[in-house]
């Protein structure tokens, strides 16, 4: 440090400035050597199937075809039905997993046990061919029938695929009960409100958070599973491209068909999914994450103001 001279005495002299930093950016060539072999691999496996013995001008042809569509109806149709009835029965056993009640709690343990611990392509099975121990169904005095008559291939589709999501969906809502703090229940028992009211008005509404994002991923697995109800002879998008695909001697090309229309239905719930969580997330977070939607008119509005001041 200087000191300078002047008639009132010694002054200090101010500090030097700092010299500015100049910052190198690291270099991730790994990066750019992996995003390389990325491509070249994707390009190989591309002009692979482009010079593979595949008819695939038969795949437009048959897209919208009348069976496909049926199939695509029918399989939208079994995933709802199925997951309507794996929620609702999952929320009633993990409610009696939670209970008190060691008998209700064993009732509800042995049933997640038996339908997690079996195949659902087993279980599929055994509905279907349960008429080889039932001849018929009797419940007096409100239908009577042959088995073989009321296990149809759609209802033995619907408990198979129900029953077996009502398992994962019951330790789902189980552990999403579990995350809300006890104070909250025992904050409103101690304004009066009733057991069910408080588990309807108070836990539920603050689970659904974490119940939500598992039960879209059940959502989307209970599409793709639905391909295994040609095990019962439904008429699902598998059964429907494997006939057209039969009757036109393009199996293998009806096949990427099916796989098409399996990520379009997936891809259209998994919008719906990340919707449905944002929505259940607004009570947790102080700011909500762009969507894709906002991104790209954020995005615009900024290269058009770019834009508009280069003009000017």
């Amino acid at each position: 440090m200087t000191t300078k001279i002047d008639k009132a005495g010694p002054v200090d002299a101010p500090p030097p400035a700092p010299e500015n930093i100049k910052a190198i950016p690291v270099r991730h060539y790994g990066r750019w050597v992996s995003a390389v072999i990325t491509i070249a691999v994707l390009f190989l496996l591309i002009s692979a199937f482009a010079r593979g013995d595949v008819n695939w001008g038969a795949i437009p042809d048959y897209f919208f075809d009348g069976e496909v569509l049926r199939g695509v109806r029918n399989t939208v149709w079994i995933t709802i039905l199925s997951m309507v009835l794996g929620v609702v029965l999952g929320i009633i056993l993990a409610v009696m997993r939670l209970s008190k009640n060691p008998v209700t709690a064993s009732i509800a343990w042995g049933y997640i046990w038996f339908f997690r611990g079996t195949p659902v392509y087993v279980q599929l099975l055994v509905w279907f061919n349960l008429g080889l121990v039932f001849d018929y169904i009797n419940i007096m005095p409100i239908y009577k029938d042959e088995w073989s008559d009321f296990m149809t291939p759609f209802l033995a589709a619907l408990l198979g695929l129900g029953l077996n999501e009502a398992a994962y969906m019951a330790e789902i809502c189980r552990a999403g009960l579990q995350s809300v703090d006890e104070g909250q229940s025992e904050a409103a028992q101690a304004l009066g409100m009733s057991h069910a009211k408080t588990l309807r008005r108070v836990v539920l509404p603050q689970a659904m958070r974490v119940i939500v994002p598992p039960t879209g991923n059940e959502f989307i697995n209970m599409l793709k599973t639905t391909s295994l109800v040609i095990a019962v002879q439904y008429w699902d998008l598998l059964q429907a491209t494997s006939e057209v695909g039969q009757n036109s001697g393009a199996t293998a090309e009806m096949l990427f068909l099916a796989a098409a229309w399996y990520l379009i239905l997936t891809s259209v719930l998994s919008v719906g999914q990340y919707y449905l969580e944002r929505y259940y997330a607004r009570g947790s977070s102080r700011s909500l994450p762009a969507t894709p939607l906002q991104r790209v008119r954020a995005n615009l509005l900024s290269f058009s103001n770019r834009s508009g001041g280069v003009g000017a």
